[in-house]
């Protein structure tokens, strides 16, 4: 059983992103529209992986754990979506934090860090309980923050402080996203 499979059957369906499908010519091409529930603003995506290949995750649907942590590092935060896509060239997990407007990178890096983390219960969980020691081990992380949504007909900005994102603190950075294409956020 594939990891995504396995993160399929391990996540309710109302916790998950459907992909969307179009026929272009004879070939299907897929995309997906995130949408940051609280604010009602969202942000798509093309280009996506098939249905077998990934699994969307919004974590902004999981309760945060103030009961257990005290909160004043961080430790109660986390990104909106997590992409986890497992592909015959590439295996990412993608962190996504949309904003409307402009925020403080120092939160957004706490935020990465809660996905993380999640994603390492999520691992932990594969492993005990489906019996697949090295479920979700070989992914490469990608971090991407996306603000000022709510600014339209702009050009899409990508600001790159280093050529990879692989770290919550060298995130990917694009402004008034329009256009997005998968391939270009990992």
């Amino acid at each position: 059983m594939s990891d995504i499979a396995i993160l399929k059957e391990m996540f309710k369906k109302d916790v998950t992103v459907p992909l969307e499908e179009r026929q272009e010519g004879k070939r299907l091409k897929y995309s997906v529209t995130l949408t940051e529930s609280q604010d009602s603003y969202s942000v798509k995506i093309d280009g996506m992986p098939k249905h077998d290949e990934v699994i969307i995750i919004d974590v902004d649907t999981f309760v945060v754990p103030r009961e257990v942590f005290n909160g004043e590092k961080g430790e109660c935060k986390r990104a909106d979506f997590v992409i986890i896509t497992n592909t015959e060239t590439e295996k990412i997990i993608l962190c996504i934090e949309m904003k409307k407007k402009k925020d403080l990178e120092k939160k957004i890096i706490q935020q990465f860090k809660g996905a993380q983390c999640f994603v390492a219960y999520c691992k932990e969980v594969g492993k005990a309980f489906w019996h697949k020691p090295n479920f979700l081990d070989d992914y490469q992380y990608r971090f991407v923050s996306i603000g000022n949504i709510s600014v339209s007909k702009t050009t899409t900005r990508i600001e790159r402080k280093t050529d990879i994102h692989d770290r919550p603190d060298r995130m990917l950075k694009i402004k008034s996203p329009n256009d997005l294409q998968f391939d270009r956020l990992i």
